[in-house]
């Protein structure tokens, strides 16, 4: 049984910390990509590039959004986040929630 245990704690440390790196790789990828469109002031709002929405369409959003914190907010204009989903045609669920929005 101890055996088994152990096997099962290896198994789910295993899959967070992959899970932690996709969503690390998204999000170096999202600033690469992204972030001059989704950046303060809030006006103007740019169309992002193709390259930035295929970032869009392969992130795993709901990863992201876990991580957006005060601090990041203050970098990142959450109005023009949503305006880059939207442009992207992958627009935040009605309700979704994101960092304070």
């Amino acid at each position: 049984m101890a055996k088994l245990m152990c096997l099962c704690f290896i198994i789910l440390t295993i899959a967070v910390a992959v899970s932690a790196d996709e969503c690390e790789g998204d999000r170096q990828a999202m600033i690469k990509e992204c972030a001059k469109y989704q950046q303060w002031p809030a006006n103007p709002k740019l169309d992002p590039s193709d390259a930035c929405c295929a970032v869009w369409h392969k992130a795993n959003i709901p990863c992201l959004c876990a991580g957006v914190t005060k601090e990041k907010e203050k970098i990142y204009c959450m109005e023009k986040v949503a305006y880059v989903a939207n442009f992207c045609k992958k627009p935040f669920p009605h309700g979704y929630k994101c960092g304070s929005k």
